[in-house]
């Protein structure tokens, strides 16, 4: 786990953040800040999860035009199928960290929200 905060006890700590890559052994890797989310780590992390996902998008421009070809072979398909493998991948861990972000509200605030009051 990798602590971003220098002082933790004396700050309010959030969730802990699900980083876009995994540890050393390939398991997940969680990042523990105060609740503004905004050190070094942070703006490290959505720097990595932004260049993910316009590889992504970019992977996606290829899969198009290499399915669209006739004459594609088994290799580079299976390549394509790797590649497009490890991409899902990440977009899902970028996924999974954002939507565990996400401010979930109480009941009884989206019970105030429904009634007006």
């Amino acid at each position: 786990m990798i602590y971003e905060s220098h002082d933790i006890a004396a700050s309010t700590v959030s969730r802990p953040r699900l980083l876009p890559w995994p540890n050393l052994d390939g398991n997940p890797c969680y990042l523990v800040t105060d609740t503004t989310g905004t050190g070094h780590l942070s703006r490290i992390a959505d720097n990595v999860e932004a260049v993910q996902l316009d590889m992504a998008d970019d992977l996606l421009d290829h899969a198009a035009d290499l399915l669209g070809d006739s004459k594609a072979t088994a290799p580079q398909l299976h390549f394509l199928a790797a590649r497009l493998t490890e991409s899902l991948r990440d977009v899902h861990r970028i996924a999974r960290s954002r939507g565990a972000r996400l401010s979930v509200p109480d009941d009884d605030e989206v019970l105030a929200e429904d009634t007006g009051t």
